[in-house]
């Protein structure tokens, strides 16, 4: 039996201990792909709602790579510090967790001025026990300059960014109103890893529309060659409120079933180098904004399923 390359094995064996991650949702942050900047109405998946625990706030003040002014700042601070001491005191008293990293969830999390940027991940990183950031953000809204900052940062801190790939495929990433196509991708990818130190999470998601297995295992295939650090995948669900809804409603648009995804990620993870880290296997949600598929609606079962399938193949996950 071996044991996969999960990114809980890579931070115990780089930290002496287990890491645990922070997830931050900070109001004011959105996407171009919301905000009308490059389309309207998000992802056809995306409810961001339904993937940010933390959000607290639904002002309709919105940030963005232009904005002059952030008269909200002071707010997002303290926004940063409450959910953190919340979550940390939540993990010390029920794993006696130590070490933290911070993760910037909700939205796309460099989409804002520089300069609100910089209070932001340098107050997170003040806090206790934190050794690092983890940033939640499009390949269409990172910038030279942001990077010349987060490779900075990474000198003396753990620094990721959380880049979603979704598909490697134009005509999938246009289905899904992404807003850019995959040559964005391959080049703000590279030019991160082409930065010191800094690291890279690609998030593919199995079950997009009109995809089959073998475009799923090619979109696995094309990921590597990015030379990312670690990789989630996800499958798609359903849920309420988007634009994915409709297309499901209509019966235009069928979910993967646990048999199919299970199969996709079994052979994705065997063929994964050893230097690549996995973050996430799956994903789903427990309430009733959930429409399909229902086997995303039990996480724990999921996870049991996606365990024996690995060991039958050897692999501890």
């Amino acid at each position: 039996m071996e044991n996969i390359h999960t990114i809980g094995r890579y931070w115990k064996k780089k930290h002496g201990e287990k890491v645990y991650k922070v997830p931050i949702s900070i109001s004011g942050f959105t996407c171009p792909n919301i905000d009308g900047t490059i389309t309207k109405g998000g992802c056809s998946f995306c409810e961001n709602e339904s993937f940010s625990p933390n959000q607290v706030d639904k002002s309709k003040f919105k940030l963005n790579l232009f904005s002059k002014e952030n008269p909200y700042l002071d707010k997002q601070l303290m926004q940063l510090k409450m959910q953190f001491d919340a979550t940390k005191e939540r993990l010390q008293n029920k794993f006696g967790a130590k070490k933290f990293i911070v993760y910037f969830q909700s939205f796309t999390n460099t989409y804002a001025p520089l300069d609100t940027l910089k209070a932001l991940y340098s107050s997170a990183l003040s806090f206790d026990d934190v050794i690092g950031l983890s940033i939640g953000t499009r390949t269409d809204c990172i910038t030279e300059e942001t990077l010349d900052y987060l490779e900075e940062l990474a000198q003396t801190k753990e620094v990721w960014l959380e880049y979603g790939i979704q598909s490697v495929y134009d005509t999938t990433l246009e289905k899904i109103n992404r807003g850019h196509d995959f040559a964005n991708i391959v080049e703000w990818i590279t030019k991160t890893k082409e930065r010191k130190n800094l690291l890279v999470c690609g998030h593919l998601v199995f079950g997009l529309p009109d995809e089959n297995q073998e475009m799923m295992i090619k979109g696995v295939e094309e990921t590597i060659k990015l030379n990312v650090d670690s990789i989630k995948f996800h499958p798609l669900y359903v849920v309420k409120n988007t634009l994915l809804t409709n297309e499901y409603r209509k019966g235009k648009f069928e979910p993967i079933s646990e048999e199919e995804y299970i199969d996709t990620l079994v052979k994705s993870i065997k063929m994964l180098p050893k230097n690549i880290s996995i973050s996430r296997i799956t994903a789903g949600i427990s309430d009733s904004t959930l429409l399909s598929p229902m086997w995303c609606n039990e996480k724990h079962r999921q996870m049991y399923n996606i365990k024996q399938a690995l060991l039958k193949e050897g692999l501890i996950y």
